[in-house]
This record gives structure tokens, C-alpha cells and sequence, in this order.
């Protein structure tokens, strides 16, 4: 089982400016550092909540909550906002991988700051956090999945720096990766892996086509 490759679209309403949602059929393996639901283990579903550029709610968890309820979502999930504009994510398929994104970068930032400050960037897309969520279509072990999200976060920073982007993202930046469970397990996920590298490829097209926009299909 892979990510579909379009998530369910919801309008804006009062409680939020747009949502992506991905519903499992069943559990699906997980790493994600998202604000909410992050981490290690199965997840039923995964949301990316669009909010005003001004979002100034620290209660992420309970405003996550409300929204998969209200969508009927059960189970463990993983939240993710941005003030990018989800209705126009990205989406990309190689070799079985599905990759969708949403991209904002008005401040970017590097990494290594010395400053520790944010950038700004006139070119840019719009406001937002980067958020990638990533579907595989073969389970993968532990290590393989953290090797993964390296892999994601080096395309994602090739494709601004390509683009000409001052930054290696923006300090709020997200990934999800999901893979079915089963056996065997791949032990690999750097870019030169069977699906590390059409991972590495599907991000940095999504990441570039939003920067340029452009259809990345």
C-alpha cells in the first residue's frame, strides 16, 4: 500500500484556512516530526492544517483534536500546519513513491545561524512551512525510515538552493513518512537506495514545481 496520490481537500472554515487529509484503510508504519501525533508508530491517518500567517495558538494538540473529530478521524494521527496555501500542494510519484507537499518559505532560515534569525525572501511562494508527507510502497526498518528523513530533508534543501532560496528551510519544517508493515524489511533510505532516491527525486520536484509554480505532475 503507497499514499494515495490526492488527500481529501477540505475548504477554509472559521477553525482553519484549508486541510489536507490522507486516510488509511488500515494502520500504516510511521516517522514524522510532526507537531502533533510525531514520532515512531502506526498511524490511521495524517492532516495538514492550513492557519493565518498571524496563528498564535499554543494549544496545538487540542485544536488538532477538534479538527480530526469533526472529520471523523480515528485512531493515532499526525498533525502538521502551515500558512502556505494547502489547497496548492504538490504531488509526485516515482517508482512507487508518492510525495506531496505544501511550501512556503517567507523566512527562510539556515540551518547554522549564527544569529539564529530568519530571513526574508520577496520571490517567495508565500507564507508557510515546508511539509512533505511521503508514501513508500515496501516496509521499511527503523534505521531505514530515519535514513528516509535525511534523504527528504537534503532534496528539500537542494530544491531551495536551486531555486536560489537564502535558506535551508524555514525553522517550522515537517516530514511524514509512512510505509505498510510486513516483511521484508528495506534496510536502507539514502539517496542512492531502491527508494530512497525516487523519494529524494519526488520531493525535490514537488519543493522546485511550488518554488517556480509550476505543475509537478
Amino acid at each position: 500500500m503507497s499514499l494515495p496520490l490526492k488527500p481529501q481537500i477540505v475548504a477554509p472554515t472559521s477553525d482553519h484556512r484549508g486541510l489536507l487529509v490522507w486516510r488509511f484503510p488500515e494502520s500504516m508504519e510511521a516517522i514524522s516530526s510532526a507537531p502533533v501525533g510525531g514520532g515512531m508508530g502506526p498511524l490511521r491517518w495524517v492532516l495538514i492544517v492550513g492557519v493565518p500567517d498571524d496563528y498564535s495558538r499554543t494549544d496545538l494538540s487540542v485544536h488538532a483534536a477538534e479538527l480530526s473529530s469533526g472529520l471523523g478521524l480515528e485512531g493515532r494521527g499526525a498533525t502538521m500546519f502551515t500558512a502556505a496555501r494547502v489547497s496548492q500542494f504538490r504531488t509526485h510519484t516515482d517508482e512507487g513513491v508518492t510525495v506531496a507537499a505544501t511550501v512556503g518559505v517567507t523566512r527562510p532560515t539556515w540551518a547554522a545561524s549564527e544569529d539564529g534569525g530568519h530571513g526574508t525572501w520577496p520571490r517567495s511562494s508565500g507564507p508557510g512551512t515546508i511539509n512533505i508527507v511521503v508514501g513508500f510502497p515496501a516496509p521499511l526498518c527503523d534505521a531505514a525510515a530515519v535514513n528516509t528523513v535525511m534523504t527528504v530533508t537534503e532534496a528539500k534543501s537542494q530544491a531551495l538552493q536551486e531555486h536560489g532560496v537564502p535558506g535551508t528551510g524555514t525553522a517550522s519544517d515537517a516530514v511524514t513518512v509512512v510505509w505498510p508493515g510486513g516483511e521484508p524489511r528495506s534496510r536502507f533510505g539514502g539517496p542512492r537506495s531502491r527508494y530512497g532516491a525516487p523519494a529524494a527525486r519526488a520531493v525535490h520536484r514537488c519543493v522546485l514545481a511550488a518554488l517556480r509554480g509550476e505543475d509537478s505532475r
